[in-house]
């Protein structure tokens, strides 16, 4: 999947008013992704997405994840993007929705498994995802 449609996809699917809010949104989650999940998993990861995005996932390769609770997530998310934990929330599930469609179902399923069933909001979207173009 091309940037623009990552962007683009995260945009419509958290019902974004502008194109800069889906990229903070974006970049926000994966630089918490990063922190959370393995970091050879984030590398792989980031191979699959375009290159505009993989910097947000680099740079933990070797260590482990830290284990963080979803509502933690969250807040950091928020953080990094300069909104409400609740919009936050919102946000995050777009991207995973987007993220789910934009890389192989294999590599997907190892990013789930950084996550307990706690966590199983992550994984589910609002929009429903065949509302998500494939790539």
């Amino acid at each position: 999947m091309k940037y623009e449609q990552f962007i683009k996809q995260v945009q419509s699917v958290a019902q974004l008013s502008h194109r800069q809010e889906a990229e903070r949104a974006t970049r926000a989650t994966l630089e918490t992704l990063k922190e959370r999940i393995v970091g050879d998993e984030a590398k792989d990861l980031a191979s699959q997405l375009p290159a505009q995005l993989q910097e947000c996932l680099r740079g933990r390769e070797g260590e482990n994840g830290q284990f963080f609770s979803l509502q933690e997530f969250y807040q950091r998310v928020s953080e990094k993007e300069g909104t409400d934990p609740s919009d936050a929330a919102t946000h995050v599930r777009a991207v995973f929705a987007v993220l789910q469609k934009a890389v192989t179902p294999g590599e997907f399923a190892d990013v789930r498994a950084n996550f307990s069933d706690d966590d199983a909001e992550l994984f589910l979207s609002g929009t429903s995802l065949s509302e998500v173009p494939s790539s």
